[in-house]
């Protein structure tokens, strides 16, 4: 999906009215793109726990600003909620944007307390390119456990993620990480561990762009050495959709969000049941 049609996607989409957007346009580093937004209930009994969420775009587009709809959805459940840019191929190569997302989720442990977080209860999530970048902080050993965020992360959510796809066979990842000398170290079921968090993949089945089997190969190697690894497949939707199900009207075509709150209610335990009626508002909360 062009960036510039989901700009006009968010633009129209209604937000939910028990979240707001608290901070724009906050540093995170020295550079033009080391910035991020955040969200929070309007109805907000501090600290809340987290939601670090990482956009796609191939890792060589995206803009924050266009996932307002998503951060809005998720404050909504009672999280606050961070979204951050990152540097993009052809500027930086693999694993340029690893190191920056890190950057980010590091600030965010040591100062969204600031904000209404608590820095001690953050849940990974990311879409296509962005649940890629998510798996990798959360398994890869090079970035929680050395930036000493290992127990800050309590659980990961990926949707659409490309997790088990070399060899690479498409222009998307062999600009990416075709010149990486050990191609197998950029795959997220490379790095999978008895200490992995829990896990919540979920994917549509008519995805043709990256395919669902990704999630399927990930879910059964967390399995396979003892971690919580939950699956959710959604037949009628394409690879954008699993992202657009998070806001309005669009999550009536699938209950992604609820799916994805019911997950980190068992693992985050938020607690905020009036913001999140603004997002389920025909029903009672998930559970």
């Amino acid at each position: 999906m062009a960036l510039s049609l989901l700009g006009i996607v968010n633009a129209l989409s209604p937000k939910d009215a028990g979240s707001r957007r608290v901070a724009r346009d906050v540093p995170y580093g020295r550079l033009p793109r080391q910035a991020l937004d955040i969200y929070a209930p309007r109805q907000a009994r501090g600290p809340l726990p987290v939601v670090f969420f990482v956009y796609g775009g191939s890792w060589m587009d995206g803009d924050r600003r266009h996932y307002e709809f998503a951060g809005r959805a998720l404050a909504a459940l009672g999280y606050v909620t961070v979204i951050a840019d990152y540097r993009l191929v052809p500027e930086v190569e693999y694993p340029g944007f690893l190191d920056d997302c890190t950057e980010a989720l590091s600030w965010v442990a040591a100062r969204i307390g600031a904000h209404g977080g608590d820095g001690r209860r953050i849940a990974l999530m990311g879409h296509s390119a962005g649940a890629y970048n998510a798996a990798m902080l959360a398994l890869h050993p090079a970035y929680l456990a050395e930036a000493g965020l290992r127990d800050r992360v309590r659980c990961l959510v990926g949707l659409s993620g490309p997790y088990d796809f070399f060899p690479f066979d498409g222009p998307i990842s062999l600009r990416t990480f075709g010149a990486v000398r050990d191609p197998a170290t950029t795959q997220p079921v490379n790095h999978v561990s008895a200490d992995a968090p829990p896990v919540l993949l979920g994917h549509g089945g008519k995805d043709r762009l990256v395919l669902p089997r990704n999630s399927s190969a990930l879910a059964a190697r967390l399995r396979a050495v003892g971690v919580t690894a939950e699956e959710r497949h959604y037949p009628a939707l394409g690879h954008p959709a699993t992202l657009l199900a998070l806001g309005r009207p669009a999550r009536a075509i699938a209950p992604v969000l609820k799916d994805v709150a019911a997950f980190l209610d068992r693992h985050l335990a938020p607690a905020v049941p009036e913001a999140r009626a603004s997002a389920f508002p025909a029903a009672a909360a998930p559970r």
